[in-house]
């Protein structure tokens, strides 16, 4: 059943984007194919800056992808890029979280 859920979440944001506004943070969306399906994340930005990073939905295991999410996401709020190298051990998740991000940000 989560295979199936990963699959729909595949097809529905493959090259999804989107935008809002809310007062001065700006929030955009976007996805990337992780190592076990699409990971899906909501970026809020001000002033050019990185404020906020939002897993929407991932299909990655909490353990390892999880951790390596949640060590990235503390990455890139602090140095405001995804220019990061990749967890070890979770490399795949990374280019995708990573990816996912850089399309909520630079995609139209």
């Amino acid at each position: 059943m989560k295979y199936l859920t990963c699959l729909a979440l595949a097809a529905a944001f493959i090259f999804g984007c989107a935008s809002l506004k809310t007062g001065n943070v700006d929030f955009f969306e976007g996805s990337a194919m992780g190592y076990r399906g699409m990971i899906h994340v909501r970026v809020g930005m001000e002033n050019g800056t990185i404020t906020e990073i939002t897993v929407i939905e991932s299909c990655e295991d909490p353990a390892i992808g999880g951790a390596a999410i949640e060590e990235l996401t503390d990455l890139v709020l602090m140095y405001n890029t995804t220019e990061l190298d990749a967890v070890s051990g979770a490399t795949e998740t990374s280019r995708g979280f990573l990816k996912g991000v850089e399309n909520a940000i630079f995609s139209p």
